[in-house]
């Protein structure tokens, strides 16, 4: 693999329903064999593919960046997070439990909590390998097997994860990767021995996938889309409030669901602080994503690029004013002549009604809004049909948190912005989908609780 913007990387062949049926079985196999190791045993295997990803961390984020097109320096903080992730729910796979309760007469009951079976992963372009992992890592610990399918435009790095969990010890097909786009999808969702489905994509598919799962009475957890509101109140930090506000605008090309968009800032330092956020978001160095010193790669592809400038395009007709980028951006360097990049953009003058601020951009586009008073930017905040993040800037510490408390979000930051800890849960409220992935909230759904009633003396028959 090499930098190659624009031109083909590889052709992988599109799994369709039998091969989608052999990824099943042979998960469902391996299983039956995982599912009765005990929790220290999956433990002793998931610190082992930890370890082998931790030790070709250089390898697997330059394959990630080429993947995906982010910076090499992003795609290295992915890679930490990911055997983090394995890391952590290997932690708890030995402390997996159930608890037991005392009867009247001496009788008892106890619960179990038991794996769910062939869970299924479907993940999105933005963070391929590290979302396989967030996937996969508490899955796997509450001893379940899982096929997993990364979207079409990034279908590399996940057959690599694949690998490391082959070599690291787990049973042959217990992490199965299946390729292809929307059909097979499909298949996965619909087959009779999927037991669950974790997706990470937008609205309009994730509304699919509970559909089709509904049919079938599968859980679902869904990660969807967002338009979150970042909210800078004047008496914070000038300088961490501006680079909280290019951290939630412009990671991964601005291709992130919980980013911070809709950057509400206090009237009072308004003219402040866009002339610095603005300043700061023009030092921004954009090129190929393998040099070093690159903060901003490409986009993941032609047909998303041109939706992007559409969306500006449309911001400027609707009376938004563009402070800086939104442009296409030519590298000097002519091997990187056909690569999707774009200056990163700050709109000013804009108005909640405006499309740019209603809906999902998914590109490195900041809106920045001005408000007066706390409960009318909380009000505002909290108007959009989406609510996975919501962020606030400010020093006093009673109003942080009084304004997260009254966010209708389910990830919240105060004076910080796109830190995301294996140890904390994560995922949204509203149409930002349910469930959640990371922290101990994720064996919740990864696994079921048996009830066990067990009766020391005679049965107290009605009959």
């Amino acid at each position: 693999l090499k930098t190659c913007p624009g031109r083909v990387l590889c052709k992988l062949p599109c799994s369709g329903e039998k091969e989608v049926d052999l990824a099943v079985q042979s998960a469902k196999a391996a299983f039956k064999i995982w599912s009765q190791m005990s929790g220290m045993e999956r433990c002793r295997v998931m610190l082992e593919a930890a370890r082998i990803i931790r030790e070709q961390r250089e390898e697997i984020a330059t394959m990630e960046t080429i993947n995906n097109g982010k910076s090499i320096f992003e795609a290295r903080v992915d890679i930490d997070i990911s055997w983090q992730c394995l890391e952590y729910y290997a932690g708890l796979a030995g402390s997996l439990a159930g608890e037991h309760v005392q009867l009247p007469g001496g009788s008892f009951g106890y619960t179990r909590r038991e794996p769910l079976g062939v869970c299924v992963g479907i993940g999105a372009w933005n963070y391929p390998f590290q979302i396989a992992c967030w996937k996969s890592g508490p899955a796997l610990a509450c001893g379940n097997a899982m096929v997993f399918k990364p979207s079409p435009f990034t279908p590399i790095s996940v057959v690599r994860l694949a690998e490391i969990f082959t070599e690291a010890g787990v049973p042959k097909g217990l992490f199965n990767v299946v390729q292809g786009g929307a059909a097979t999808g499909q298949f996965l969702c619909q087959h009779p021995d999927v037991a669950k489905i974790s997706f990470t994509g937008s609205v309009p598919t994730g509304m699919k996938i509970m559909e089709m799962a509904a049919k079938g009475i599968k859980p679902v957890t869904l990660e969807l889309g967002g338009k979150s509101p970042l909210i800078i109140f004047s008496d914070s930090d000038l300088d961490n409030a501006v680079k909280g506000a290019l951290m939630a605008n412009f990671l991964t090309q601005g291709e992130v669901c919980c980013n911070g968009t809709r950057v509400f800032v206090e009237r009072k330092i308004l003219d402040t602080f866009t002339k610095e956020v603005v300043k700061c978001t023009q030092k921004i160095k954009i090129g190929d994503p393998l040099l070093e010193d690159t903060r901003m790669g490409a986009l993941i592809n032609r047909p998303h690029l041109n939706r992007v400038q559409g969306f500006i395009k449309q911001a400027k007709e609707q009376g938004a004013e563009v402070l800086c980028g939104g442009d296409l951006y030519v590298p000097d360097d002519p091997k990187l002549k056909n690569g999707y990049f774009m200056r990163p953009c700050v709109l000013g003058n804009c108005k909640d009604d405006m499309t740019c601020v209603k809906e999902e951009i998914f590109g490195p586009v900041m809106a920045i809004l001005p408000f007066d008073t706390e409960d009318e930017v909380v009000e505002r905040a909290n108007a959009t049909k989406f609510g996975l993040a919501g962020g606030v800037f400010t020093r006093d510490i009673q109003k942080a948190h009084r304004v997260v408390a009254a966010l209708k979000a389910g990830m919240c930051f105060i004076n910080n912005y796109n830190v995301s800890p294996v140890e904390l849960p994560f995922g949204g409220y509203k149409s930002s989908g349910f469930g959640r992935e990371n922290g101990r909230a994720a064996i919740e759904y990864y696994s079921q609780l048996k009830t066990v009633c067990v009766e020391m003396g005679d049965v107290e028959s009605v009959f």
